[in-house]
Order: structure tokens, then C-alpha cells, then sequence
């Protein structure tokens, strides 16, 4: 990781799970991360630890609401001007409400669909800001979940799994266009991961949301971020770590002669 000690990592819902958990690991790493969410207060908390801690690197925290195309274009108009651009981006923003498709509220849906798919907004403004800077060798991470690729088979989880399977359509057609540049696209899709995501979903029974979790944890997900990350640029295929193993994690790398992948199954 020590290429990246300076750089600037965006992160997308930042202000708790996974995405909190990834900011804290790149800051540790000694990146200066953008985190951004609507709860500011949570990320201003955050960055507080991140100092406390020591970490060489700086969590700087910035509102934003994902579902706002022109909150997103602002962003990184600010990014652009303090920092001059990103070089990581890592999409990790969502949510989900307990909307059955026979009885579910379109307006839930709609928020729904609107925060998660912001990750093709994203990736448009992150590469537009990689080839300002002349960098060919920044990355895009989007946090995607199994649910992009299997359909499982509860009646809160179908739309959430539609949503799902179009982040992994828009992360494929991303890697396609970005190959033409020959540049990085990476998708970690994780199983079921414990953070605060089904106690919302669940708000009106706790122990359903409890049960929700098995042993997967958001700092798994950071350390596959990580591995990511690091792997160094003649990395054509390795193992994975036994802590991934829970994880569908596609690595993709592209060169100017050939185009390579680590896939790995749980």
C-alpha cells in the first residue's frame, strides 16, 4: 500500500458499516480519504478517531446526498479544488427498505434505486477526474453484494436484488469502456456482512436482524479492498486469503496486450 500513502480515496457511504470501516483502513494506510454521506455528524466523528489513533493518513468528511446527480457533480467539484481530483474511488453508498413487489410503496423503491445506482454517476465524474490528472492507473470499486448474482429467495430482498444485478451490469459495462483506456475496475461482492444495514431494515424486530448475520464482518471487506489495492501490477492471478473466502471477489486488470482476472468463489 505504500504507492497510495497521500493519495486521495473517495468513499461512499462513509458514515457507518462497511464504508466507515474502509475509510478507517485507508486513512490507517496513510491516504487522505473523502468520506462522504448524508449523516455528516458520523463521519466528522469518525475522522476525530482516525486522528486520535495516530493514523498517517486523514479522513475529510463531506455531505452529500447520493440520490442528488447535481450533489454528486458538486463533490467532486470540490475534490477537484481542494485536493485536485481522486484517485481511488470506492462506491460502497446504499440502503434498503422492507417493500415486498406486491405491496411495496414506489417511492421506497425510488430512493432505493436512486442511492445505489449512483455508482455509475461516480464512476463517469472519478474517471473524468483520473484523466485530468494523467493517472492510468486509478481504480473504481464498487461494493456490489451476492444479491447481484443470485436471486434469494425472501420477498424483502427481490427489489433490493433487481437493484443488485443492475450495479452489476453497470459495473460490467464500466470495466468494458474503461478497457478501451486500459484502466483498473475491480466489483467485491460480499455475502451478508454485519453491520448496521439489516437492523434498519429490520428496525421493528431486532432479533430478525440479528439472526440476519453469519461470521462476515466490514473489516473483511476492507481487507479485500486492500488486497485490491495492493496487489502489485504484475499480479496476474494468486490465491485468496482465507478470510475472503466468504467473498465473490472479481479482480480485473487490464494491459495494453491482454486482459486478466482473479475470481474466486465461497
Amino acid at each position: 500500500m505504500d504507492r497510495w500513502k497521500g493519495r486521495v480515496a473517495l468513499v461512499t457511504g462513509a458514515s457507518v458499516g462497511i464504508g466507515a470501516t474502509i475509510a478507517k483502513e485507508l486513512v490507517r494506510y496513510g491516504m487522505t480519504v473523502v468520506g462522504c454521506a448524508r449523516s455528516l455528524d458520523k463521519i466528522q466523528a469518525l475522522a476525530v478517531e482516525c486522528k486520535n489513533a495516530g493514523h498517517s493518513g486523514v479522513l475529510i468528511p463531506m455531505e452529500c446526498d447520493l440520490s442528488n446527480a447535481e450533489d454528486i457533480q458538486s463533490m467532486f467539484a470540490a475534490i477537484k479544488a481542494q485536493h485536485k481530483g481522486v484517485d481511488v474511488c470506492i462506491n460502497n453508498a446504499g440502503l434498503a427498505h422492507n417493500e415486498p413487489l406486491l405491496s411495496g410503496k414506489t417511492s421506497a423503491w425510488k430512493s432505493m434505486l436512486d442511492v445505489r445506482t449512483h455508482c455509475a454517476s461516480a464512476a463517469s465524474e472519478a474517471h473524468q477526474s483520473m484523466k485530468e490528472q494523467n493517472i492510468d492507473e486509478g481504480h473504481i470499486i464498487n461494493l456490489n453484494s451476492i444479491c447481484g448474482h443470485i436471486v434469494v429467495n425472501s420477498s424483502i430482498f427481490y427489489f433490493l436484488t433487481a437493484i443488485k444485478y443492475a450495479v452489476t451490469a453497470l459495473t460490467e459495462g464500466v470495466r468494458q469502456e474503461l478497457r478501451e483506456d486500459k484502466t483498473h475496475i475491480r466489483s467485491i461482492s460480499p455475502g451478508l456482512v454485519e453491520t448496521e444495514f439489516a437492523y434498519r431494515l429490520h428496525s421493528e424486530i431486532p432479533d430478525k436482524a440479528t439472526a440476519t448475520y453469519s461470521h462476515l464482518k466490514a473489516i473483511d471487506i476492507a481487507n479485500a479492498v486492500v488486497y485490491v489495492l495492493s496487489a502489485p501490477p504484475h499480479v496476474q492471478k494468486s490465491p485468496v486469503c482465507s478470510v475472503m473466502r466468504q467473498l465473490h471477489l472479481l479482480k480485473f486488470k487490464f494491459t495494453s496486450q491482454r486482459e486478466t482476472w482473479l475470481q474466486s468463489l465461497f
